[in-house]
């Protein structure tokens, strides 16, 4: 586990989307994403990104997509 908070964000923000962490974790994750923009943009793209998913799964993805998402993913990394 890194010492930088961001990192340890990231390490929760899949749990923390699925609503699976513990107490002390939710709001960990839940105080730091209050107090960085950084981590909180990326928290709303990861949730439109599911909401997007979550809608559109009835559809076929068309090719290139998941290239494109996962270049996208790194895009937004690098603000």
């Amino acid at each position: 586990m890194s010492g930088d908070p961001c990192d340890r964000c990231e390490e929760l923000l899949q749990d923390f989307l699925d609503r699976t962490l513990t107490d002390v974790e939710w709001q960990e994750a839940e105080g730091h994403l209050a107090g960085c923009d950084f981590c909180a943009r990326r928290y709303r793209f990861e949730e439109s990104l599911r909401r997007y998913v979550r809608t559109s799964a009835v559809e076929r993805m068309p090719p290139g997509l998941m290239a494109k998402l996962d270049e996208l993913r790194g895009l937004d990394a690098s603000v």
